[in-house]
């Protein structure tokens, strides 16, 4: 069981951008490990854009499962996991983060941010500390 990426997006008009992201590859070859963070930001981007507000779903792609939660503010999160990972841990994770970052973060910056001007640090310390490291069993 692991995440890959969390990430947190605007989903504004005419199109969706990427406020902040935090990744996982550290299983991948290193060669693969931009082109995975690429794949991985890009799914994100998409399936923000083909979500209505205030929705949630998962939706399977390749190997992976990713979670989305679009708020009706526009403030969307995409968890992407392999498919033993819990859904309701996922959304738990989504809720949490949106929240914090709702509070920490100006509704101001959110249409124009970017990764490098939005300042959330947590997004990593949350991708470790719902890292399954030791699956039960």
């Amino acid at each position: 069981m692991r995440l890959y990426s969390l990430s947190v997006l605007y989903k504004g008009d005419p199109k969706v951008h990427l406020l902040k992201a935090a990744y996982d590859v550290s299983t991948f070859n290193f060669f693969q490990r931009s082109s995975i963070q690429e794949f991985m930001t890009f799914t994100s981007q998409l399936i923000v854009e083909r979500s209505e507000l205030g929705s949630r779903a998962s939706v399977k792609e390749q190997e992976y499962l990713c979670h989305v939660y679009v708020r009706n503010d526009g403030l969307a999160g995409v968890v992407i996991a392999d498919n033993e990972y819990p859904q309701r841990v996922c959304f738990t994770l989504l809720d949490k983060v949106l929240d914090e970052f709702s509070k920490q973060v100006s509704k101001i910056d959110w249409p124009s941010g970017s990764p490098a001007t939005i300042t959330y640090a947590a997004l990593d310390g949350y991708l470790s500390k719902y890292q399954v490291r030791h699956p039960p069993g």
